[in-house]
C-alpha cells in the first residue's frame, strides 16, 4: 500500500471515530491528540524542558478518558516521582465539584475529594479528585503553576487523605 492511501485510510478511520466523540470534547480531545504526537516520543518531561518536583502543581494532559475519569487538560499536584513518572492527583476549579467535597464544613461531603482552597498561582478556589490519581509520563505536563511546600500542613493533609483513599 502506497503512503498516500494509507493517509486517506487513516484520515476517513479518524473521521468515523470524531464523529462518535461527543460534540463539547472535540477541542480537548483535538489538542491531547496534538500534544501526544508532539510529547509522547519522550521519556520524560525534562526532554521538554520542564523540571517537575513533588509540591508541584502543575497543568498537564492526561488524555482521553473514560466516564467518571479525569481527562484532557487540567490542573493537577505532584505528590511523588518514581522512574521519570510523577504519582498526581488530579484537580478542578469547579464550584459544583467543590460543594460536594469532604471537610470539616462539610462532613456529609465525598471522601474522594479535597478542598484545598485558593491556591496563589490558580484563579479559584480547588478541589482534588483523591480517587483519580495516577502516575503519569512527565512529558504530560505542559507547564508548572505553582508549588506547595512539602513541609506545609496543607501538603501533609493532601497525603494523609491520599493514603485514606489508598488503604480503602
Amino acid at each position: 500500500m502506497e503512503i498516500n492511501q494509507a493517509w486517506n485510510d487513516y484520515l476517513k478511520a479518524k473521521e468515523g471515530v470524531y464523529k462518535k466523540i461527543q460534540f463539547h470534547n472535540y477541542e480537548n480531545n483535538l489538542i491531547s491528540e496534538a500534544n501526544w504526537v508532539i510529547r509522547g516520543k519522550y521519556y520524560s518531561g525534562e526532554e521538554c524542558g520542564i523540571k517537575v518536583n513533588v509540591g508541584d502543581i502543575c497543568f498537564l494532559d492526561y488524555g482521553q478518558s473514560y466516564l467518571n475519569e479525569m481527562g484532557y487538560q487540567h490542573f493537577g499536584i505532584v505528590m511523588a516521582i518514581y522512574q521519570k513518572k510523577a504519582l498526581v492527583i488530579p484537580m478542578t476549579s469547579n464550584q459544583e465539584t467543590y460543594a460536594k467535597a469532604f471537610d470539616v464544613d462539610n462532613k456529609n461531603g465525598k471522601r474522594n475529594l479535597m478542598r484545598i482552597g485558593a491556591i496563589k498561582g490558580l484563579k479559584k478556589p480547588s478541589v482534588l479528585f483523591l480517587n483519580d490519581m495516577r502516575f503519569v509520563n512527565t512529558a504530560r505536563i505542559i507547564r508548572i503553576q505553582d508549588h506547595i511546600s512539602i513541609r506545609s500542613a496543607l501538603f501533609k493533609e493532601i497525603q494523609q487523605r491520599m493514603k485514606e483513599i489508598i488503604s480503602i
